[in-house]
């Protein structure tokens, strides 16, 4: 007893409780990053099709689940059967009695399609312009061999739509609005209206000519196409161009499924989604998760550190500074919807809209930036981590040994080149703390975005080839919000569930990454200032 006292006395306990909470940190941590990486990733095999032998007819689908007999229904298995299109929905869950038998077809077929959602089955014939290439067995072999073509045919489709045709409606738009900004400056000539009519003719003429374009690629892309058929006798012709990707999945080796599985993981990363969000990729959301958190980071370091280099070296110390401290410390615990709010309120309705009513009046009712943007929500986001910053540079400029100080004023440095020269390359350690622990808050948040410019579909992305290239004014994705988007709000939620689980992983990597990007910076800073990391 009495070395437990000792024990107690010494404050042993205190150590071992502390490494066991680190502990489990740690394995939950690990535990939640594992879990994610196994719900997420393995969404990406290809799994085995098999076909079920029922008393009322044939299922043929993907296993996804498995649950065992309960008080409210038998065991049972969930099965992906696709074909939204035939059969309203993605799944079907089939008592384990009620299977006959099973068996895995070698001509079954998983088609990934552009539209309503993958379809299972088998491939009946491929024709071109109404002339059959193939029946039977030869389709799928003709139908992968020409499917790479047919994608580069609807990329060239697609390429033409988004540059050269929205190139042209920038075009138009742009004279729409130099005409009503000089009626509404009152040079509006009659000379001036024949200059931008000519324009708009001229533009009017190129459209006409790339429209005609399309029509011939889309006929001949559509003339293209391969006819899918269901286990109980349903058919579907679509456009071979219409189709992502042809998989055999049962009759394919490991090399071919891996092949697959790696296609997929690049797809989801590379492209923009489709379906709802269910299908494709989240490419949008990532460059716009990225972009923000960049944006927000350049507003917030200079706010933060000028703040906090006010309070720590040239206010005096009273009840002013104490109650901004005060304030600081308390903004720091206020919910991030009320920061929404007020983005909303402040950025984007006031400041937004004087901005338009100033620089664009011509495009009224239409806003410009009085309406959620990516900058408006960094800004508001900046103002949500300032608190962060502002402590983190405070203890860093705090830590910075006083000799040094009075070292550079006695060589005759002013303070100014005192605090540029010795204290932030001293705390510059510090100030990169806060900049890691305000990326990883401000990465997260969702709620404040919801009200100031993060939406389901960008159509375009903020930074492109157009002038001005970084357009401050339009909306993003987000894959936070995205995550709420698609595991809440979606039509089809049994589907999105992985999706749900890899953009969590996702998301979680980038602020890994972009962590590890300020600890390198900071090690390095470390090298040349020495000293400790704060």
């Amino acid at each position: 007893m009495s070395r437990f006292i000792e024990w107690w006395r010494q404050g042993s306990v205190w150590v071992w409780l502390s490494g066991a909470a680190l502990a489990l940190s740690l394995i939950m941590v690990v535990g939640l990053v594992l879990f994610l990486g196994a719900k997420g990733l393995g969404f990406f095999w290809p799994g085995d099709v098999q076909q079920f032998q029922l008393a009322d007819g044939v299922v043929l689908g993907q296993v996804t689940d498995r649950e065992n007999e309960g008080h409210s229904h038998p065991a049972r298995i969930q099965v992906k059967v696709a074909n939204r299109d035939v059969y309203g929905q993605d799944f079907r869950w089939i008592n384990i009695s009620d299977i006959q038998h099973s068996s895995f077809p070698k001509d079954a077929v998983l088609v990934e399609r552009l539209e309503n959602g993958p379809f299972i089955g088998r491939m009946t014939r491929i024709e071109e312009y109404g002339q059959v290439l193939a029946k039977g067995d030869e389709t799928l072999s003709i139908a992968r061999s020409r499917l790479p073509s047919a994608k580069a045919h609807q990329a060239q489709i697609k390429t033409l739509e988004q540059n050269e045709a929205g190139s042209l409606n920038s075009r138009l738009e742009k004279l729409r609005l130099n005409e009503r900004k000089l009626e509404i400056q009152g040079k509006q000539t009659p000379q001036t209206t024949l200059e931008i009519e000519d324009k708009r003719q001229e533009l009017h003429q190129q459209f006409e000519q790339l429209q005609t374009r399309l029509d011939a690629l889309r006929a001949q892309s559509d003339s293209l196409t391969v006819t899918l058929e269901t286990v109980d006798g349903h058919s579907k012709t679509i456009p071979l161009a219409g189709v992502v990707r042809i998989v055999p999945v049962n009759s394919m080796g490991l090399f071919d499924k891996t092949g697959v599985y790696l296609s997929r993981v690049w797809e989801f990363v590379s492209t923009g989604p489709r379906e709802a969000n269910t299908e494709g990729g989240v490419f949008p959301a990532i460059f716009g998760t990225v972009m923000m958190v960049m944006i927000m980071s350049l507003i917030v370091v200079p706010l933060g550190v000028l703040a906090a280099l006010f309070l720590r070296e040239y206010a005096r110390d009273g009840w002013l500074v104490r109650a901004v401290r005060i304030s600081v410390n308390n903004l720091a615990g206020v919910p991030s919807i009320v920061f929404g709010v007020f983005g909303l309120g402040f950025f984007v309705v006031t400041v937004g809209g004087g901005i338009d009513n100033f620089f664009f009046p011509e495009r009224f009712p239409t806003p410009t930036f009085k309406t959620g943007g990516i900058l408006w929500a960094s800004l508001t986001l900046a103002l949500l981590t300032l608190p962060v910053v502002i402590v983190a540079t405070e203890e860093a400029l705090s830590s910075v040994p006083r000799n040094q100080r009075e070292g550079s004023l006695a060589l005759g440095a002013t303070k100014w080149q005192t605090l540029w020269n010795v204290v932030l390359p001293g705390a510059s350690q510090g100030i990169l703390t806060g900049l890691i622990l305000a990326m990883a808050r401000g990465a997260g948040e969702v709620a404040p975005l919801m009200l100031t410019g993060v939406v389901k579909l960008a159509p375009s992305l903020p930074l492109d080839t157009t002038f001005p290239f970084l357009h401050l004014d339009r909306k993003f994705m987000h894959l936070g919000f995205h995550i709420y988007d698609v595991g809440f709000q979606s039509p089809n939620s049994e589907a999105a569930k992985p999706m749900v689980f890899m953009t969590a992983l996702l998301l979680l990597l980038i602020v890994l990454v972009l962590n590890i990007f300020a600890l390198r910076l900071r090690k390095k800073l470390r090298r040349r200032t020495g000293g400790s990391s704060f």
